[in-house]
């Protein structure tokens, strides 16, 4: 009787192997010369060889931790940040930008390959972004009351430490909801981001007293989160500080902070209260202590108004390009009626109506829909509809676009967990002639892209990769379906 392999090893056992590939959950992946294959976690390159240390054993397969790395890959660069490592938000600066992109190009492929069964499939070179630093347009602060210590910080006194261990103001570290890294500058925001951050940070620590950080574990306190918006185009500055309550003495003190700090560059601040016990950035009232409450910001021609809580694309420059790529994809015809789901603001079904006949916009948010209807309006763009419609509501939608009349392209674009089975088997009593599925997750395109070709009714065409989130292992993708 063979005894197995994998009784040669032991948790805490250092093994040494190469990197060779990416792997799920933000691990990278080697085999030892055994034909182990071990799941390495850490800041580690494609192309590195290192030193790590076993912390699970499965039959198959090791789990390991970095400990160092012995032989650095050539692609690997120095990071610019100092939270490198420690923040969650930009886990490629490691890796040099022309490797980003093939990997998030094999990114897409791979999933395409191995769980929607696209074997013919090559995915074309991910289109590169104009700016890799810098680049975003909204950037969402957290605060807590549990600052996340380095282990540096954690030997020393804390009556030592330079910052308040029961205030911060940044990003959650990862795996810690509860805590956050206090951070003075991110390197994707815009310089005058970085400066409202440190100004809105001295303001709440001034007046720690009257503005508590809210806690989720006594769901108690204020300070819940900071949204900076900044346009690309018009440049156009909003300010938007989540709190429980609306303390409008506190919050024209901070407006004149901001206004004599910033000046005319500020557009608008707006304080948004919330009573949720959880800690997303949306607030049920918004109180604007100044401007209008709303920014714009520019999509090729088109202008769009942006209030405190819809999506918008965080990376305008890149969003133009994804845009003009999914036109590229779609290639609509004068005569074509389109079907834009998941629509958003609308954002893409501008795009298209000057391409097309007609779009539908389908959108379940209702806040979206009205925005969408507003920025067709404030682009006089007349060949465009917008409903509210659940996607997985089949008789509802059958009734109402029935008035629209049949889809010649449909275009879809939906969160990152993808279509509902529902919403796909809608789309394909449609059967459209064309679908072009905008994605920003490969897993849930690929998967979907197996649904959508059951039974040969579709057959996938091409797939482009667009990189919105330089630094990062994001990735968006256009893919092209065409019915047999």
């Amino acid at each position: 009787m063979s005894i197995p392999i994998v009784i040669m090893y032991k948790k805490l056992q250092r093994i040494e192997l190469l990197i060779i590939d990416l792997a799920e959950k933000n691990q990278c992946f080697g085999r030892l010369d055994d034909g182990m294959s071990v799941f390495v976690q850490g800041t580690v390159a494609v192309g590195d060889r290192v030193e790590a240390e076993i912390i699970k054993i499965k039959k198959q397969y090791l789990v390991a931790r970095l400990t160092r790395i012995l032989t650095p890959a050539e692609t690997r660069t120095d990071p610019i940040c100092s939270y490198f490592g420690t923040c969650g938000g930009c886990k490629w600066q490691h890796m040099q930008y022309s490797e980003q992109l093939r990997l998030k190009q094999k990114q897409v492929q791979d999933a395409l390959h191995h769980i929607g069964g696209c074997k013919d499939i090559i995915c074309e070179p991910c289109i590169a972004a104009q700016n890799t630093f810098n680049y975003r347009n909204k950037v969402d602060f957290s605060f807590t009351d549990l600052r996340y210590l380095t282990e540096e910080e954690m030997a020393q006194p804390e009556d030592q430490l330079s910052k308040p261990v029961d205030f911060a103001l940044g990003f959650h570290a990862p795996g810690r909801f509860a805590k956050a890294i206090d951070i003075d500058h991110c390197h994707l925001a815009t310089p005058a981001m970085n400066q409202i951050l440190n100004l809105v940070r001295s303001f709440c620590l001034e007046h720690k007293d009257e503005l508590p950080i809210y806690s989720t574990r006594t769901h108690t306190g204020e300070l819940r989160n900071l949204v900076i918006r900044h346009s690309g185009h018009t440049h156009e500055l909003m300010v938007n500080l989540v709190t429980t309550s609306h303390q409008a003495n506190l919050m024209k003190l901070l407006r004149d902070r901001l206004l004599a700090e910033i000046g005319t560059e500020l557009t608008t601040f707006v304080n948004s209260t919330t009573s949720a016990k959880n800690t997303v950035a949306f607030g049920e009232k918004e109180f604007v202590m100044h401007g209008n409450g709303s920014i714009t910001d520019r999509l090729g021609t088109y202008t769009y108004q942006i209030s405190p809580n819809p999506f918008f694309q965080t990376n305008t420059a890149q969003a133009e390009v994804l845009y003009q790529q999914i036109l590229n994809a779609a290639q609509l015809k004068p005569t074509d009626t389109v079907y834009d789901l998941f629509c958003g603001t609308g954002s893409i079904t501008l795009f298209a109506s000057t391409h097309c006949h007609k779009v539908l916009g389908i959108e379940w948010v209702e806040s979206s829909v009205k925005d969408a209807q507003a920025n067709a309006e404030l682009n006089n763009v007349k060949n465009c509809q917008f409903i509210q419609l659940d996607m997985k509501a089949l008789q509802s939608i059958e009734s109402e676009c029935a008035l629209f009349g049949a889809p010649d392209v449909v275009i879809t674009d939906p969160p990152r967990a993808g279509m509902h089975p529902k919403a796909i088997e809608i789309l394909r009593e449609w059967a459209p002639p064309i679908i072009i599925y905008v994605s920003c997750n490969p897993a849930s395109l690929a998967r979907d892209s197996a649904l959508l070709c059951e039974n040969q009714q579709y057959r996938l065409i091409n797939c482009t990769p667009v990189d919105l989130f330089p630094q990062t292992n994001h990735v968006e993708s256009i893919a092209r379906f065409e019915r047999l």
